[in-house]
């Protein structure tokens, strides 16, 4: 079956940098769109970015200009690079997969199937 499997994340201080990671396994991902949400103590699940199998990237406004996505396609790996990070960007970081979303539901949570197990990301200042 199919499984995401994340890496990275723990304690930064603001304005540092950190790095997740997001390994899929349990089928082919061609033409996958994969994606980063993220939940605050008490708040909703946001979007934070995505990325379609031909590299297209959709980033969230609370994080553009300061997080970058990307996909490694033939290691089925996703990252997500966190940099000048703030208090507010503490949260429990998901990764997300799922067949070809139409743009327009590429930031609902609920549009997708398969989710990583979750990782801690705390910002202090």
């Amino acid at each position: 079956q199919v499984q995401l499997v994340q890496s990275g994340g723990g304690l930064a201080q603001a304005g540092g940098s950190l790095r997740l990671s997001c390994e899929a396994s349990g089928r082919a991902f061609n033409g996958y769109v994969f994606a980063w949400f993220r939940q605050a103590p008490g708040k909703e699940r946001e979007f934070v970015a995505a990325i379609t199998w031909s590299q297209a990237t959709y980033i969230g406004d609370s994080v553009k200009g300061r997080f970058t996505i990307s996909r490694d396609n033939p290691k089925n790996t996703m990252y997500l690079q966190m940099s000048r990070l703030k208090d507010d960007d503490t949260a429990v970081y998901y990764c997300a997969a799922e067949s070809t979303l139409h743009p327009s539901l590429i930031a609902a949570p609920g549009e997708y199937d398969y989710w990583g197990q979750g990782t801690q990301v705390t910002v202090s200042s």
